[in-house]
């Protein structure tokens, strides 16, 4: 779906389009399912019905204009339904489930992460990193949001999304050069993402 077709495509939907609606859920279902089984491993197919659930039912509320906004919109809801999960699992005195598995790093992930993500080989790297790291990698490289989008999901700075996202691909760049002969150049990233010279070691 194109960024011109988008308010056309929305508009419709949230008229009870059921083709529109359609459109809107095969362009954002599949980076919620990446970014899920990234933070939610098992659970991601679960949490990610209830997300359209509750999409479904707000959808009338939903106010952007661009496909970047709609992919936020929807990762938000579906962040906020495992973060729900995992504090029913508190409550309930579960083990809270895995975030960061310690897995071998699969053949070329580099080349993974700077093609947006688009292989299950490559969702198993990022969850070999820390979960906030591999929160911001996810949400600028596979669901392409800016920085501002991605701190606003995760309630943090901007300079911190940077930071994160910095740190996350020198983990990246670090795992692929653990395997032997794949490359080792690091992925370009936008320069709004580098990292400010003062930034503290502790986000």
């Amino acid at each position: 779906m194109s960024d011109e077709q988008f308010p056309q495509t929305l508009a419709a939907a949230q008229d009870g389009d059921e083709s529109a609606f359609t459109a809107l859920f095969r362009a954002t279902q599949p980076t919620l399912l990446r970014y899920l089984r990234v933070v939610a491993r098992d659970e991601a197919d679960d949490l990610a019905a209830d997300t359209w659930v509750q999409v479904v039912r707000g959808l009338r509320s939903f106010s952007g204009d661009d496909p970047a906004a709609f992919r936020a919109w929807v990762l938000s809801i579906g962040r906020h339904r495992w973060l729900d999960l995992l504090r029913s699992r508190r409550r309930g005195r579960e083990q809270p489930m895995a975030i960061v598995p310690e897995q071998a790093a699969p053949s070329d992930p580099i080349e993974f992460v700077h093609d947006l993500m688009t292989t299950e080989a490559a969702i198993q790297l990022i969850r070999t990193l820390p979960r906030e790291q591999a929160e911001v990698v996810m949400l600028r490289y596979v669901a392409d949001l800016d920085v501002n989008r991605t701190a606003e999901i995760l309630g943090k700075q901007p300079g911190a999304v940077r930071v994160l996202s910095h740190r996350g691909l020198h983990r990246l760049r670090a795992a692929l050069s653990n395997v032997p002969g794949q490359r080792r150049e690091e992925p370009s990233q936008p320069a709004s993402d580098a990292p400010p010279s003062s930034a503290p070691d502790q986000v």
